[in-house]
């Protein structure tokens, strides 16, 4: 049998021994083949289920988790504080398009200006 790389090497002789542990705490090295095919399919199913819920449902119960524990320490001045960054994005966001267009608009003139300068 090929060795695994050198990298792989520590966490197959920990998986190994892991599995081992299983099968004698759970009496599983007496099992016939069949019996054995199909613990570990119901481990491997139940593994991967948690694995796939915990990565689908972990981040949204954390997200939930911490905004009830901003609205328990800081109450309902969580809705004031958003209302003003939203306020406050609004404005920056205006400002920054007025300067913009205004910026635009003179050039435009200017542009129109040294045009018509030109023609005549």
């Amino acid at each position: 049998m090929a060795s695994p790389s050198g990298s792989f090497t520590p966490f197959t002789k920990w998986l190994q021994a892991k599995i081992l542990q299983v099968e004698v705490t759970f009496s599983v090295y007496i099992f016939t083949p069949l019996e054995k095919f199909i613990f570990w399919s119901f481990v491997f199913l139940l593994f991967s289920l948690t694995a796939i819920a915990t990565i689908l449902y972990l981040p949204h119960h954390i997200l939930f988790l911490a905004g009830r524990a901003w609205f328990y320490i800081h109450g309902d001045s969580a809705l004031e504080v958003a209302r003003e960054t939203a306020l406050t994005l609004v404005q920056h966001a205006t400002t920054t398009t007025k300067a913009l267009v205004g910026s635009e608009t003179a050039r435009a003139v200017a542009a129109g200006a040294a045009a018509a300068k030109a023609e005549l």
